[in-house]
């Protein structure tokens, strides 16, 4: 995604009062963004580690949010709001919660 210089305060003001909505309808988890001054390594069992991320994945740039949400529908109206927001379509994916961890 390609985003004019000019495009950036509106679209933080934007994702931060949708977050904002998130927290006050109390299905807010955790969220942040990517810091893009810090490549990402590969780190292998016996602990080498290779510079840069997987080679067949596309880089990653912006952030995430995780929200707590009863239904596959909830979750695509949220991220239909976080992605009108964003002004880029935003991937959805399920975390499955491990209580023992």
């Amino acid at each position: 995604m390609v985003v004019p210089d000019d495009a950036w305060e509106a679209i933080g003001r934007d994702a931060h009062a949708v977050i904002e909505e998130a927290k006050a309808a109390g299905v807010y988890v955790f969220g942040g963004g990517i810091d893009e001054d810090v490549p990402p390594v590969l780190v292998a069992a016996d602990g080498a580690v290779a510079e840069g991320g997987y080679p067949w994945a596309p880089p990653i740039d912006g952030g995430f949010t995780v929200l707590e949400l009863p239904s596959r529908e909830d979750a695509v109206a949220w991220a239909a709001r976080i992605a009108k927001a964003c002004r880029c379509s935003q991937e959805l994916r399920v975390f499955q919660f491990d209580p023992q961890s």
